[in-house]
């Protein structure tokens, strides 16, 4: 009766306003992490393609080539044994696409190998050393998604896209992960034993023989990670403690030994495997000799329990600790080795954003008491290959420590985790990371003579550092193009440090130091690692010319 009653008033009730869309949530948004990596490694991959393209060969690439090349044709341990053959047998893979004409009869030092297979045997050195650097800049990438996962195990998603951004706008990454060089290549092995060691602390049976595998591959890299061994064999002893005690089970002095060997045994496993890979029969006939070695290191290089060729490099890398080498810094010249050398250029050559955020995140990581597990293996590895990088004779370029701002990058993302105790630490945090963004584009191409702005920016780099850090014959190419576009048909004369040859570039320039200083008129061309440690007519020639240009950033046009 009643509902017939309303039906018979004739009003239809108002229809209900539709409901709002529901709001995204969290998981609705997963996409925009792999989107973000995604752009990261891009641009990053970008960065190192054009700088790759467009420099000649560095000092140490035709050596590293020519083993290379020789290892696929030859399949024998001749050229460069003071490096383990791992890193030369990813820089083959590029080269084997590239397919150079190879003379294996070539007789002469490495050096004369390499320049011969370059410029003198009818290859193109721009297309060879294209390829020789992609198989490094694909491993560099992957380096980065290695920061990018052991940042968000320890901190999470934001973490690890902080970390990334600093790694991928490192200049120094950027400029290394472009060559076809061991030293990047050993800081991602490195890097990565190091996190599959952490993981370890939960998987232990399935990462630790893992983190040995990737200790091997650095070690078969480069010897300077062979003091690695001790300390990664220690922190896998101790994940294997804590994953017995996380399942319940008392934790065990007997596994965590285990754990250690295990470590041990696979990474001189994969040390052989690499020199068997090689030559399957070990044999080892050095293209130059190796010097004669005696006292501790002689010793050492001999108990080592791995293959005689490593023995043999291992007492070549000593016996260089022994040269007078000449180091540059800010200015001074000197003979030997100063302790404090690396500390000081990676100062100078490490964005000052990321300086920032490593530090506050290596303050984090002890500070937090949810991170506090993770210090050993954030902290300790690179303080200790720092610390034995210090002692060496060498001084030649922070790419003896190119994984200190890698570690620095992944401890600088766990700065993210203060954003829930300070409302504006993810702003300062943006600020650094855009920072240093900012930093590395301005610098591009010229990532190698990188140096942050306190200390002036790329170029001011020669004046404070040499070698490596600045000038390593990677702009022979670029000074050929910029003598044809403002200075054709000029006299030229060239001071050149470095492995390319000028003759094929079309540089043909008098040698100055070999002729009376007012004969040297025109143009004097200088690289600026000659430059840095001038003596004797250099040094004269130098102070009475007038610089007018300035190619990469490296070498140094001046007009008398």
């Amino acid at each position: 009766m009643m509902a017939s009653e309303h039906l018979g008033t004739g009003t239809i009730p108002a229809p209900a306003p539709p409901a709002p869309p529901p709001l995204p949530r969290p998981r609705d948004r997963r996409w925009l992490v792999p989107l973000l990596v995604a752009l990261l490694l891009a641009q990053m991959a970008a960065a190192m393609a054009a700088t790759a393209v467009r420099q000649t060969p560095t000092i140490d690439e035709p050596v590293y080539v020519v083993t290379a090349t020789d290892y696929l044709h030859e399949h024998r341990l001749r050229y460069n044994p003071e490096h383990p053959p791992l890193g030369k047998l990813l820089i083959a893979a590029g080269i084997a696409v590239a397919a150079p004409y190879y003379d294996p009869g070539f007789a002469g030092t490495q050096g004369e190998a390499g320049r011969h297979l370059l410029y003198e045997s009818g290859n193109d050195p721009w297309r060879l050393m294209l390829w020789a650097r992609l198989p490094v800049i694909a491993l560099t990438l992957l380096g980065g998604l290695v920061v990018f996962a052991f940042a968000r195990d320890l901190a999470g998603r934001a973490a690890g896209l902080v970390a990334l951004a600093l790694y991928a706008f490192c200049p120094d990454v950027v400029a290394h992960g472009s060559l076809a060089t061991l030293d990047l290549p050993m800081t991602a092995f490195l890097l990565t034993s190091v996190w599959l060691a952490w993981r370890a602390r939960h998987r232990p049976r399935l990462y630790v023989p893992l983190a040995g595998a990737a200790l091997g591959a650095a070690v078969a890299t480069k010897m300077s990670a062979l003091p690695a061994i001790p300390l990664l064999m220690l922190l896998a002893a101790w994940s294997v403690r804590h994953a017995r005690a996380g399942a319940g089970r008392r934790p065990r002095a007997l596994s965590a030994l285990g754990g250690a060997a295990v470590v041990l045994a696979v990474a001189l496993a994969v040390v052989w495997a690499t020199y068997l890979a090689v030559d399957p029969r070990l044999g080892f006939a050095p293209a130059e000799p190796i010097p004669a070695l005696a006292g501790k290191r002689a010793l050492v290089s001999g108990l080592l329990p791995l293959p005689p060729a490593y023995g043999a490099g291992l007492r070549l890398q000593f016996s260089m600790e022994y040269y007078p080498w000449e180091g540059f810094l800010f200015g001074h010249v000197y003979t030997g080795a100063l302790w404090y050398y690396l500390p000081v250029a990676l100062l100078v050559k490490t964005p000052l954003g990321l300086l920032a955020l490593g530090a506050a995140g290596a303050v984090t990581v002890l500070a937090v008491p949810r991170l506090r597990p993770a210090a050993p293996y954030l902290l300790l590895p690179p303080a200790l290959l720092l610390a034995v990088a210090t002692t060496g004779a060498r001084d030649f370029g922070t790419r003896y420590a190119l994984f200190v701002p890698v570690f620095l990058a992944l401890a600088g993302g766990c700065v993210t985790l203060w954003r829930r105790r300070w409302a504006g630490a993810p702003a300062g945090v943006l600020v650094l990371v855009l920072w240093v963004a900012v930093s590395s584009l301005r610098t591009f191409p010229y990532y190698l003579p990188y140096a942050n702005e306190a200390f002036g920016g790329p170029a001011r780099t020669h004046r404070l550092l040499h070698d490596s850090n600045v000038d390593w014959g990677q702009d022979l190419g670029a000074l050929a193009d910029r003598l044809r576009e403002r200075y054709p048909g000029e006299r030229v004369w060239l001071v050149y440090k470095g492995s390319g040859v000028p003759s094929y570039y079309g540089i043909h320039a008098g040698a100055p130091l070999s002729v009376p200083p007012e004969r040297v008129r025109g143009l004097l061309v200088v690289s600026d690692s000659a430059a840095a440690k001038a003596r004797g007519r250099l040094a004269e020639l130098i102070p009475t010319s007038r610089p007018v240009d300035d190619v990469g950033h490296s070498i140094t046009v001046y007009r008398r």
